[in-house]
């Protein structure tokens, strides 16, 4: 197992530095000068000054000494300073990364009681009405855009209903349920799918013939055997789908004015921030690589017969 998460840790390393440095080549290529805008228009601003600025920024250096700077720094937890607000990158993003949290835990939550369970009740009860139901719905949904489905529900419950105030107030716990669902409504269907396929070829093996077969009860065999399999591929899916959801939904948040990092991502795009950019997306492949370890570490812990070496 030791052997096994230092491995993992060098790979995680290995995908950190890679991504971030495509990020950064990538930036480097886009047009435009975003602390030289900072100086006023292009008319207007002082050379003087967009000189003073780029060197506090250390945007005159090449950008294989920026890169190599900015990794630096991260590695003490330092991620920069905001262009605009002349911040660190950490304490804007920090009270949205708690936002976005709260927003990507209730999602999950959604996913995990609404798809799962939908799914399971489709495959115990394979062809009948609710089965062909739970299908056609789900094969639907999938095929609807996040900001569609976030717009009608909008509309619905905040604009018709007034259930909910158009501006999101992440401090309000009431309020995460409408953008949560939005964000729930196509996983959960691709988990109502996955568990229902995957339930469906576990109810067939020999191993579930057999001991139903022995006379062990229904409710220990669909607990412990068929469930316990049937989950692997769902947890995988739900694993990836968090980090996604922690990385920033971006169009969701946008769509309800959720202050967190999607938003920020959004705003800092449109506005050149790169300090917020590539710290948006460091943290959101950090996540991914750490949920891919936690997933992984999960396996072994739904089936013994795997095992981490």
């Amino acid at each position: 197992m030791g052997r096994y998460l230092l491995r993992r840790l060098g790979q995680m390393i290995v995908v950190l530095l890679g991504a971030t440095l495509i990020l950064f080549a990538c930036l480097f290529v886009i047009p435009g000068d975003p602390v030289g805008s900072l100086a006023g228009s292009e008319r207007a601003r002082d050379p003087a000054v967009v000189k003073e600025l780029r060197e506090h920024y250390g945007l005159d250096k090449p950008l294989a000494v920026q890169y190599v700077t900015y990794i630096g720094h991260l590695v003490q937890g330092d991620m920069g300073e905001d262009y605009i607000q002349r911040r660190p990158v950490s304490e804007i993003l920090g009270p949205k990364l708690v936002n976005t949290s709260k927003l990507a835990v209730a999602a999950i939550v959604f996913d995990v009681l609404i798809g799962a369970g939908v799914g399971a009740l489709a495959a115990l009860r394979r062809y009948s009405l609710w089965d062909t139901a739970v299908t056609l719905v789900t094969t639907v949904l999938v095929g609807f855009p996040t900001f569609v489905i976030g717009m009608l529900l909008l509309n619905l419950f905040a604009v018709q209903l007034k259930w909910v105030p158009v501006i999101g107030d992440a401090s309000d716990p009431a309020q995460v349920i409408l953008p949560a669902i939005t964000l729930a409504i196509i996983d959960a269907a691709l988990v109502a799918r996955l568990m229902r396929g995957t339930m469906l070829e576990v109810l067939r093996a020999d191993y579930v013939k057999t001991a139903i077969a022995k006379g062990v009860p229904r409710r220990q065999v669909l607990l412990k055997h068929v469930l316990r399999n049937s989950v692997i591929p769902v947890v995988t899916y739900i694993g990836i789908s968090f980090g996604g959801l922690l990385g920033g939904a971006i169009i969701t948040e946008t769509i309800f004015n959720w202050d967190g990092v999607g938003m920020a991502m959004s705003t800092a795009i449109q506005q050149q921030n790169n300090p917020i950019v590539v710290g948006v997306a460091t943290w959101g492949v950090g996540i991914f690589v750490v949920l891919n370890l936690v997933v992984d570490l999960m396996y072994a812990m739904l089936d013994p017969r795997i095992r981490l070496s």
